[in-house]
């Protein structure tokens, strides 16, 4: 069994956005040399997400639009309790938990295994900092 992790760093320059990842999963699985197998791909930050989806501009508007309305940025403490700790970011701590942490993909024959239109994508709900995102592969 062969196996590789490599972290991969992200400093989106908005609060929220979302980045198509799939080229650095590529070559990460690339240089693992495993052709059957699992990559996990996840979000070692509490406000950032990591999820499968089409990548298609208005579907990432359409996705910050719809985060925005169930889970509105708003600093008042009296509107978010988190934010009674000093932070101003419960909004991005609910989005994140809307988007997902992580993602598996099995790959077969050195390839992730999509389906149609599926791309790996990192979720930004908090950004102007950097952020790591752990890929973790495994096979043979």
């Amino acid at each position: 069994m062969k196996s590789r992790t490599e972290y991969l760093t992200f400093n989106l320059p908005t609060k929220m956005g979302f980045l198509n990842i799939t080229p650095q999963v590529e070559d990460a699985i690339r240089k693992s040399g495993v052709s059957e197998g699992l990559v996990l791909v996840n979000s070692m930050h509490i406000t950032a997400s990591v999820f499968i989806n089409d990548d298609e501009r208005g579907l990432h508007r359409d996705f910050g639009v719809w985060l925005e309305e169930l889970a509105p940025f708003n600093p008042d403490p009296n509107h978010y309790h988190h934010n009674r700790t000093g932070e101003d970011n419960a909004d991005a701590h609910l989005k994140r938990q809307i988007m997902g942490r992580e993602v598996v993909v099995a790959i077969t024959k050195g390839k992730l295994d999509f389906g149609p239109w599926e791309q790996i994508f990192y979720g930004e709900f908090d950004g102007h900092r950097p952020k790591r995102v752990l890929v973790k592969i495994i096979g043979e």
